[in-house]
């Protein structure tokens, strides 16, 4: 069984801090060149957090599963993404819904220590670059969403916020 916990502290992070880039003086800070609005960075966790239930629930079902981060760097999916959701609020329930999910699935009973090994083919990729193709044990799949790729966008958001930006700037 995996500890839920982490994964549970790493969402609440990031719907925190998306909370607070929503509420925040500027309803719609810019980002720095190159990089996703608060929308954006949503929809990217949205569609990141989607594909790792599904390698979950495929192994959970007794099936063969992949793991590609791809689909959730494409920039029209990414404004699909945020259109269906309804813009910022829907996407951060349906964060919500999809951590709670993935929490409950990944940190019961529903798998085994052998289901959390198995290798799924993952091809992960940032900022346009390669970082991973190659097998990776379920277990750290997601264990990488919580210790890496989650923090990772909360950091993201919060560097969206004006005094932030400000303070990076600055440096």
């Amino acid at each position: 069984m995996l500890d839920a916990a982490p994964l549970q502290d790493a969402y609440r992070a990031l719907l925190d801090a998306a909370t607070t880039v929503a509420n925040a003086d500027d309803p719609s800070p810019a980002p720095p060149d190159g990089e996703w609005n608060a929308d954006q960075i949503l929809a990217h966790v949205s569609l990141v957090s989607a594909a790792t239930i599904a390698a979950v629930a495929g192994v959970a079902a007794g099936g063969n599963t992949t793991y590609d981060n791809r689909i959730a760097l494409d920039a029209w999916t990414i404004e699909q993404t945020i259109a269906h959701a309804g813009g910022n609020a829907g996407l951060r329930d349906r964060i919500r819904c999809q951590a709670a999910a993935l929490c409950a699935l990944a940190g019961s009973a529903a798998l085994s220590d052998a289901e959390l090994s198995t290798p799924a083919p993952a091809r992960l990729l940032s900022n346009g670059t390669l970082m991973v193709d190659q097998p990776m044990p379920l277990r750290d799949i997601v264990t990488g969403l919580a210790e890496a790729e989650l923090p990772g966008h909360t950091k993201q958001l919060l560097a969206l916020l004006p005094d932030r930006a400000e303070a990076e700037a600055t440096r």
